[in-house]
């Protein structure tokens, strides 16, 4: 693979990381509203919502990077 291929591949691969955390992170969110830390659960997903928010400009960019010229 050459170098100009490596930065959007590592993006990529990052961004995969980022969406498992989220999920894994949303599961232990429910688990602890389960067993009665409504706010705590509450302010997990806040902080998540962060990732949403800029989720569609990271697939937008990686698109973009991963393009041919």
């Amino acid at each position: 693979m050459p170098n100009s291929d490596l930065l959007p591949a590592l993006l990529s691969k990052l961004y995969e990381n980022q969406l498992a955390l989220e999920a894994s992170i949303l599961e232990l969110s429910n688990w602890v509203e389960q067993r009665g830390s409504a706010d705590v659960a509450e302010n997990v997903r806040g902080a998540l919502h962060t990732i949403d928010d800029n989720e569609e400009f990271i697939k937008l960019t990686l698109a973009v990077l991963m393009s041919p010229d």
